[in-house]
């Protein structure tokens, strides 16, 4: 019975001891707002546009009650909702309604459960601000 005791001890111990390694290695989690700026990292914003034409977006991606991210390749635009961004969630389904081609700062956004897909609320589009990586300068020889 000693034996087992010591033995069950020694694994409880060496448990213990892996899992303070692992805890004592994980990074701290990225806010949001840092998770964004992470993103948008070498790039300069330019002039809010009040639409984007979704044809040219190849994803989106949500910031948890920040903004949402649209992709056109080497332009990202930047949509901070002026209603509802608290509502946000990087695990939401965006569900968006056109009329055109475009999605613009008067539109409405719903955010879909992932889960469910039961409607969650929904958010109210602002400007969209262009991120784009500044032009090369060529250095002189």
């Amino acid at each position: 019975m000693k034996t087992l005791a010591r033995m069950l001890a020694l694994s409880l111990a060496a448990g213990g001891m892996v899992l303070a390694g692992t805890m004592a290695e994980a990074k701290p989690r990225l806010t949001p707002q840092e998770q964004l700026d992470k993103r948008l990292a070498g790039r300069v914003p330019g002039k809010p546009v009040d639409c984007i034409t979704m044809p040219m977006i190849s994803s989106s991606q949500v910031y948890d009650k920040t903004a949402i991210v649209y992709d056109a390749g080497s332009t990202l635009y930047v949509q901070r909702p002026k209603v509802g961004a608290e509502s946000l969630r990087d695990d939401d389904i965006l569900v968006t309604r056109l009329t055109g081609s475009q999605l613009c700062s008067i539109d409405t956004v719903q955010l879909r459960d992932r889960t469910s897909g039961f409607y969650r609320g929904f958010v109210g589009l602002d400007k969209f601000v262009p991120y784009t990586r500044p032009p090369k300068v060529a250095q002189a020889n």
